[in-house]
């Protein structure tokens, strides 16, 4: 085992109940291991059965208030534009996992629930298994003519999986399971619909980012995504590029909701957790469809 540290401070993560159907640990080890020789995640130190144990990284999670601090946005846009940077072996398919994983998500959802209660909650918040299908064909008709380049995104960098550490004045990213290549635009959309809260009696979308935050929060994350990495410069980056990415994470921000709506109806069947899976899915899925007609028609 390589040396820990003077802290001696490790973290174990023991996976969720039926979460295997839910993420390829493979490409979640394998990612981290990347990542970590970049400095861009912490380090493994051991791994079993159904978890991890990795670096533990000082700090406090963040929260809807420190979220929005100039200061700390800052380091996050740059941290996310630093990780967008990284490429991963050939071998790896360089193809956008949101859509494969809301197949896999919608083919988890079972025909019939496991009691009679949830059918019927089901049915009444949500229709039908077919329903949710056709409104994701839909979907991925309209927002697969995004233009927004393909990158390494974390896909899932909600206010928890953010460490702030003050004395360092620094931000570090964990949970890389659902880590993979994606939309450029998908990663800044799903970390700006985490600004609302952090529980479901929380969320207020009043909290959602202002048009002039996000497009600060883009120009400091283009700033750096946009640098030559041999050293040369900087490559150019005008108010037109920030007005297009601005509204890719527009439009991209409807895939964030209605893959974290499916992804929690699927919890809502196998999760063992004390948790209302069935409301939190209620509250993506109608975000969702409280602005779809609006994002659809621009891109019509």
């Amino acid at each position: 085992m390589d040396n820990i540290g003077d802290d001696n401070i490790l973290l174990v993560r023991i996976y969720g109940n039926k979460t295997d159907l839910l993420i390829d640990r493979t490409a979640e080890v394998r990612n981290i291991t990347i990542l970590q020789k970049l400095n861009l995640a912490p380090k493994i130190y051991g791994v079993f059965a159904n978890g991890l144990v990795y670096q533990y990284y000082p700090g406090v999670t963040l929260t809807v208030d420190s979220v929005i601090n100039s200061k700390i946005a800052a380091l996050i846009a740059i941290r996310m534009a630093q990780m967008h940077k990284v490429e991963l072996p050939q071998e790896v398919k360089k193809e956008p996992m949101v859509w494969d994983k809301i197949e896999q998500f919608l083919r988890l959802i079972p025909e019939t629930f496991s009691n009679s209660t949830k059918q019927t909650r089901f049915a009444s918040s949500f229709g039908s298994k077919t329903r949710l299908w056709i409104e994701f064909e839909r979907l991925k008709s309209h927002l697969m003519r995004t233009e927004s380049p393909l990158v390494f995104a974390h896909n899932d960098l909600l206010l928890g999986n953010v460490i702030y550490n003050d004395c360092n004045g620094t931000v570090s990213f964990i949970d890389y399971e659902y880590a993979a290549y994606n939309y450029q635009a998908y990663d800044i959309a799903n970390h700006f619909n985490e600004f609302v809260g952090l529980s479901i009696d929380d969320i207020d979308y009043a909290r959602y980012p202002s048009e002039e935050f996000q497009k600060s929060w883009i120009r400091t994350y283009l700033t750096e995504y946009l640098t030559v990495t041999d050293g040369d410069g900087q490559g150019d980056m005008i108010t037109h590029e920030i007005d297009k990415v601005y509204e890719q994470v527009q439009h991209l921000s409807l895939a964030s909701h209605f893959l974290w709506g499916i992804w929690s109806i699927v919890q809502y069947e196998l999760s063992d957790i004390d948790f209302d899976f069935c409301r939190y899915a209620e509250i993506r899925l109608g975000r969702y469809f409280e602005l779809k007609n609006s994002v659809f028609r621009e891109l019509v």
